[in-house]
């Protein structure tokens, strides 16, 4: 394993999560941005050195990201998503890994969408808040918007049981950190 991946400190990401009928393993790989694997993409935004993060109108805490359209690569989608869920401009993205994800549903979740098998890219980036989000009726509806520590978008996943947000979170600063040439 790559050693910015250190299993101690992303032990959830490292042994593999599960969201439905979705099991998900974090992979330091990167897709190709054309690939037909990809179906979804997710991004740890960053406004200076805060982090992003969206509240649902469920009360549950999410990271940003989404499904693609059909005929749509990653960055597009990324770009899509990023208006529609945190009102913001992308202004860098640094993909860092892939979700290898398997679904164990008989049917995808949208039938353009690879599938059992599929990819989830993943990174980092920086983003420019220029309004609120578009809430889109057929997306997730954002309740907030929030632009806070790194520490404290940890504390609000942990709160909510998902600690693998809150790694994957922790990871995107600790790569966005070595990139900068920080330890």
């Amino acid at each position: 394993m790559n050693p910015t991946w250190d299993s101690g400190k992303y032990p959830v990401l490292s042994r593999g999560v599960d969201w439905g009928p979705v099991h998900a393993r974090l992979v330091p790989v990167v897709p190709e941005e054309d690939s037909p694997m990809v179906g979804n993409v997710t991004i740890v935004p960053f406004v200076g050195e805060a982090c992003v993060l969206i509240r649902l109108t469920s009360g549950r805490w999410e990271c940003v990201g989404g499904t693609l359209e059909p005929g749509e690569r990653y960055m597009d989608a990324l770009r899509r998503e990023v208006r529609e869920e945190i009102g913001s401009e992308l202004v860098m993205f640094r993909p860092f890994g892939q979700f290898e994800c398997f679904s164990s549903s008989p049917q995808p979740y949208r039938p353009h969408l690879p599938h059992p098998r599929f990819v989830r890219c993943v990174g980092y980036g920086t983003v420019n808040p220029v309004g609120e989000p578009t809430n889109p009726p057929d997306g997730e509806q954002v309740a907030e918007v929030a632009i806070v520590p790194v520490s404290e978008a940890v504390r609000r996943f942990r709160a909510d049981g998902r600690e693998e947000l809150a790694e994957l979170y922790l990871l995107a600063d600790h790569i966005k950190r070595l990139d900068r040439g920080e330890r």
